[in-house]
Formats: C-alpha cells, structure tokens, sequence
C-alpha cells in the first residue's frame, strides 16, 4: 500500500505546477471519457483535500506571480527578484525531482524480483519520499518568499485569485 502512495504522492508533488492550472471538475476515465467511480475516485477526493491548502500556495510561486506581472502591477525590483526566486526554485526541485525519480525506478527495479529485499525497497522508497519532499519544500520555500515581496494590496489579489472556483477564473489561474 505504501507504494501505491508514495507513486500518487510522487505524481502530485512532480506535478503540482500544472495540477494548479487545470480546470475543476468531475475526474474522468480518460480510457473511457466517464466520470470514475469507487475507491478510486474516493482517493482522488482524498487527496483533493489534502492538497488544498498547497494548491492555494501554489498562486504565489514566483512563476505565477511572474505570469500576472501586468495584473499585479509588480515592480521592476519585485520582477527581479521573483525571477532570482524562481531560478533557484526550479534547479533545486528539478534536481530532488530527478532524484526522487531514480530511487522509485530502483525500487521497481527491486520489487521485480521473485523475492524482493524488502530492506531495499525500504531505503528506495524513503529516498524517493525524502527528495519528493525537498522537490516540494524547494516550490513552498519560493512561494513563502515571493508572498513576503508583495505589497498588501497584491496578496489580497492574488488570494482573491486564487479562492475563485478553477473554472470562473479569467486572469490565468486555472486555465488550461
């Protein structure tokens, strides 16, 4: 079971940029174009509401805030060091990600055998959950500062932006 969490959890923090973008809605077999159903769905829920709190986070990673420069009238000085911000945040994500990444093909590559060293399974899969973690931290991390280099006024536009339902936002946020 731990697997299966640790691949969904590695989908989401890998991916959590363009989660944020996509369109609200019921989720879909894209096999099949029909809603889910089940376990399967129930989990997607789960993992909905865990994941709020960071999607509502994620309106101010420095890349968004960057895309919205002219909406947010953001400052040269404010332009600038968002783009340092967001430099740094994507080196060091891409490369826990890419770690992340290695230790989960070993451990398939492990969990392939007749009889899987459960103690390496272990080790690659808390390696892998450590460097999802640093993936995700280095994203929070530039979220948090890039929140502190606005004025009042543009946090309470981006929060507005942000708590507007997927499908009614029209400023870019959410839109596919």
């Amino acid at each position: 079971m731990k697997v299966i969490s640790l691949a969904t959890v590695a989908a989401a923090a890998l991916t959590l940029p363009l989660v944020a973008q996509q369109p609200g809605g019921m989720a879909h077999d894209t096999t099949h174009g029909r809603p889910m159903q089940g376990a399967m769905m129930h989990g997607m829920m789960d993992m909905d509401s865990m994941m709020a709190p960071m999607m509502r986070m994620m309106a101010y990673t420095p890349e968004h805030l960057l895309a919205r420069k002219d909406t947010l009238h953001l400052t040269a000085d404010q332009v600038s060091r968002l783009t340092a911000l967001a430099t740094a945040a994507r080196t060091a994500h891409d490369a826990a990600a890419r770690q992340a990444m290695v230790h989960m093909g070993e451990m398939e590559e492990v969990m392939h055998g007749a009889a899987p060293d459960t103690s390496a399974v272990k080790h690659h899969m808390d390696a892998a959950h450590r460097f999802m973690g640093d993936a995700m931290w280095a994203m929070m991390r530039s979220a948090a500062q890039a929140r502190a280099l606005l004025t009042d006024a543009q946090r309470s536009q981006v929060d507005g932006m942000a708590r507007r339902p997927m499908g009614m936002r029209h400023d870019g946020m959410g839109q596919p």
